[in-house]
């Protein structure tokens, strides 16, 4: 038996049994996330970097001169896994800095979600100078969209297969791992509560998203399925959607291809000099 198979057994059983008690369990596990160690090729972009420690210390990292582009990892993240495109918007003339999300990396806190997240971008950008695009993947790119609605300022947006909804993430964790369906309604609850927000309101189609975006996703996106980049694009007038043939979750963030489509969003002319 596999270590997953035993967990969905456990689950299953004392789901039924004690629910309240296995969806506190796995709402622990939902919002603590693993820090793992750089990969060798982000190493030297690692080096090259200055890290800089904002208020209640969020931790980023920068790099070049130039307007600034915000961009958020997503769960159990690294910033450096831009590097592609870190490289693309430095050498096209951008100040990159590249947050490390709450309880990532060295910013304080044990334990993060897309609301965190979305608080750090706030503070993040209260601090630097007025962004010319925020970028984010998977769930930082949750926690742009969020932003957004909170009051985070930007000329243009990025969201990088991300999801529209978080309810449908919730609940594919909590069918992932085997709990039954009272233990699955206290897990999402418990949730909601530690948010602090309805889970409801996290869902793009009531969004207000009033600036130029992109929307990227990889059809074989194993994680997130691609018709959240649909359903997010639909919400978002003013938005392309790109939708990549492979590169799954993760490797899209290398391809050459998203790069492009990021300096040609940033190439429109900015909508404070066409007001």
């Amino acid at each position: 038996m596999t270590t997953l198979s035993w967990i969905r057994s456990v689950n299953g059983t004392l789901g039924r049994l004690m629910p309240t008690h296995i969806a506190g369990k796995m709402r622990r596990a939902f919002m603590t996330p693993r820090n793992f160690a750089p990969r060798d090729w982000e190493l030297p972009l690692l080096a090259s970097a200055e890290r800089m420690t904002l208020r209640f210390g969020l931790s980023a990292l920068r790099w070049g001169k130039g307007p600034t582009v915000l961009l958020m990892h997503g769960w159990e993240g690294r910033p450096t896994q831009f590097a592609s495109l870190i490289h693309t918007l430095v050498q096209a003339g951008y100040t990159v800095v590249s947050l490390e999300g709450p309880a990532h990396g060295h910013s304080p806190g044990r334990k993060a979600h897309v609301a965190l997240f979305a608080r750090a971008l706030l503070e993040a950008a209260a601090q630097l100078p007025p962004l010319r695009a925020v970028i984010g993947h998977s769930m930082g790119g949750a926690s742009v969209l969020l932003a957004l609605q909170m009051g985070l300022r930007a000329e243009a947006a990025v969201s990088i297969a991300a999801p529209a909804q978080l309810l449908g993430v919730l609940r594919r964790f909590a069918r992932h791992l085997g709990l039954p369906a009272r233990a699955r309604a206290a897990f999402i609850s418990q949730v909601e509560q530690d948010i602090g927000i309805q889970i409801a309101r996290l869902d793009v189609e009531g969004y207000q998203l009033d600036l130029p975006g992109l929307v990227v996703h990889a059809v074989d996106d194993a994680l997130v399925p691609a018709d959240q980049a649909q359903l997010i694009h639909k919400a978002w007038f003013d938005s392309r959607l790109m939708l990549l043939d492979q590169g799954g979750h993760q490797r899209l963030l290398a391809d050459p291809r998203l790069s492009a489509a990021v300096l040609e969003l940033l190439a429109r002319e900015p909508a404070r000099q066409r007001a």
